[in-house]
């Protein structure tokens, strides 16, 4: 059954300056971590100054991540049965579970039975009001039955008397992976969460691309509707089955060979260290690695974050748009000051981070695309009415014959005498 959540509570404003320890002008807080996975929300978070006090995880294999790499943090298994938050938390985070807002998902909505854990967060709340609440998910949140989840949130949080803000934030502005987020800052301080999240706004700085010179990411599961093409970086890195089977994107590089990305390396894009869900293993099978990174948070976002959180900037009220009907889709950024919902005009990159090409970024031997997967994959293209960069399907065709020319078992590719 999904969990359900009232709305109503008491308004009361907490004074910002009550809140956090100030060192050298910036505010540090203490965290407590719900739907906390693998740790990129703290683990960005703790890069900025802020303190981990307690993470909040069903499954296991984030158990065994979080245990390995933040020993000293206690963690809760189940956030059903978890009853307070800890009394010195600052900082609440969740990045709740996506499966029923994701595209890519069943599309259930806020009241889906994984998705509506999040009303755990407004029970604690009701116990506990932190004075800073962050959340996580997927931008196809903002239109998914017309706009209904994120409404749902927005009037939770108003009724307990938090004021607002939320944005789409990029991963490509960090990282080679085009991963969109939708970030939600709540507080009850006097302070403004715009001048944390809606200050930062650059324009992206790609380079111009071409197949002979850069590496291309691409969906290999896609095809007909959709490819997810990418110029010098991967579409976003998805979670794969629930049983372990991992779907990573394909990378078409300069030579015209295709892959998928290493484990290792698909930490790094998502601004882990290799091998930071290794201590996984200890508790399943290794394929359950890509669920965990794939589900993660990108960990520069949450520094980025955590560092505006420490010493936020000043909001310009000229990017303010209309005020809000909420009747339908919600724009890709917005705020609350305790009178008006209005949309913000801002772009999915706070910053643009310098970075090497993807081909330079990659550090492990990627595995071939199997000659099933490319001719599945190129049979979709052939039939649909999709259009793609000139030479892209001559280069699947050769990739093919060079897959069908070699010993294949299974998808992997086995060297040939």
């Amino acid at each position: 059954m999904a969990h359900t959540f009232s709305l109503g509570l008491g308004c009361a404003i907490l004074s910002g300056n009550a809140f956090g320890l100030i060192r050298n002008g910036r505010m540090s807080l203490k965290v407590a971590g719900l739907f906390a996975g693998i740790g990129g929300l703290e683990v960005g978070l703790r890069r900025a100054g802020h303190e981990p006090l307690m993470f909040c995880e069903v499954a296991s294999t984030a158990q065994a991540v979080l245990a390995a790499h933040f020993p000293e943090v206690p963690c809760e298994p189940d956030v059903l049965m978890l009853k307070n938050l800890p009394a010195e938390t600052e900082l609440l985070t969740a990045g709740f579970p996506c499966q029923d807002l994701s595209q890519a998902g069943l599309t259930a909505g806020i009241a889906g039975a994984r998705s509506g854990l999040v009303g755990r967060v407004f029970d604690l709340l009701d116990r506990h009001p932190v004075p800073w609440v962050l959340l996580e998910n997927v931008s196809f949140m903002l239109q998914l039955d017309k706009g209904r989840a994120l409404a749902t949130l927005v009037e939770a949080f108003e009724e307990r008397g938090y004021r607002w803000a939320y944005r789409v934030v990029n991963s490509l502005a960090f990282l080679p992976q085009r991963r969109e987020r939708v970030l939600f800052l709540a507080t009850k301080t006097d302070a403004d969460p715009a001048d944390t999240l809606l200050v930062d706004d650059v324009a992206a700085q790609g380079t111009l691309t071409a197949l002979d010179t850069h590496a291309h990411g691409f969906y290999w599961t896609e095809g007909v509707r959709g490819l997810g093409w990418a110029p010098n970086a991967i579409p976003t890195l998805k979670n794969g089955s629930s049983v372990g089977i991992p779907s990573p994107p394909a990378i078409l590089f300069p030579d015209g060979s295709i892959g998928t990305p290493e484990i290792r390396d698909a930490e790094r894009l998502q601004g882990f260290e290799a091998d930071w869900t290794k201590p996984a293993e200890n508790v399943a099978r290794a394929s359950m690695r890509w669920g965990l990174v794939g589900n993660a948070v990108s960990v520069p976002v949450a520094a980025w974050l955590g560092e505006r959180l420490a010493r936020p900037g000043a909001y310009d009220k000229a990017r303010d748009g209309s005020i809000l009907a909420m009747d339908g889709r919600w724009p890709r950024a917005a705020r609350f000051d305790g009178a008006d919902r209005r949309a913000v005009e801002i772009g999915p990159y706070p910053v643009w981070t310098p970075r090497p090409a993807l081909i330079d970024f990659l550090e492990y031997p990627s595995k071939p695309l199997s000659a099933r997967a490319t001719r599945g994959f190129l049979g979709r293209t052939e039939r649909g009415s999709l259009r793609f960069v000139a030479g892209f399907q001559d280069r699947l065709r050769r990739h093919l014959a060079v897959m069908e020319s070699a010993n294949v078992t299974e998808g992997y590719l086995v060297a040939a005498e």
